[in-house]
């Protein structure tokens, strides 16, 4: 058994501190406390329910759920993509209009999974649509650059430099794959949907957002 964990950016080093970024994590980390905290009810009222959402309910709950996780390895694997690509992505775009396009992505990842099953009971969390926009974005603003990425295949681990472009354009076509793989059977687990919703949302809205000092 094997696998990929993008680790960063190895071709360029962020201007500025990535700031936003680090608050996203933050604020991450302690909604999961928070879950830890005060158990399944909490989780039950801030995730999103398609079913409630399309009945006119509980609307900010298709933002609060992307905040939320549904356990320590979501959450670190979320925050660890996110770390490796976001950086650069703020960077370009500058903190106000990363910090939008951050939110827009997670929204429309949420609302993609919403359309995809409207009358499902299942809760959606998790921040990873916004994270697959982040994705879609850097794809676009820098499909060249290596990405240092830890290899491994069973007790094997090699670190490995990927272009952007091969790394990234890998991920979204097994998201591709396994959406259509459970498209008819999804009664839970990981919501392939809001990753391709958001990941076609960074894509399409990265250049919108960049600065006018991004640096090619």
């Amino acid at each position: 058994m094997g696998g990929l964990i993008p680790l960063g950016d190895a071709s360029r080093r962020p201007a500025r501190v990535p700031l936003v970024t680090a608050l996203i994590i933050v604020v991450n980390a302690v909604v999961f406390v928070l879950e830890l905290m005060r158990g399944e009810s909490f989780v039950m009222q801030w995730s999103a329910v398609p079913a409630q959402i399309v009945s006119g309910h509980h609307w900010i709950t298709i933002l609060t759920a992307m905040f939320m996780h549904g356990s320590w390895s979501h959450i670190i694997g979320n925050m660890i993509f996110l770390w490796a690509f976001a950086p650069e992505i703020e960077d370009a775009m500058g903190r106000g209009r990363y910090l939008v396009f951050y939110l827009l992505g997670g929204l429309v990842a949420m609302l993609a999974q919403v359309l995809a099953d409207p009358h499902s009971t299942v809760p959606n969390l998790g921040a990873s649509g916004a994270i697959a926009a982040v994705m879609g974005a850097f794809l676009v603003t820098y499909p060249t650059d290596q990405i240092r990425t830890l290899l491994f295949i069973f007790v094997f681990a090699r670190i490995r430099f990927i272009p952007a472009a091969l790394l990234i354009g890998f991920w979204f076509l097994t998201q591709l794959f396994q959406a259509g793989t459970v498209a008819h059977v999804q009664t839970g687990g990981v919501a392939y949907l809001a990753h391709i919703g958001g990941f076609i949302f960074g894509v399409a809205t990265a250049r919108l957002f960049e600065g006018s000092r991004r640096i090619a």
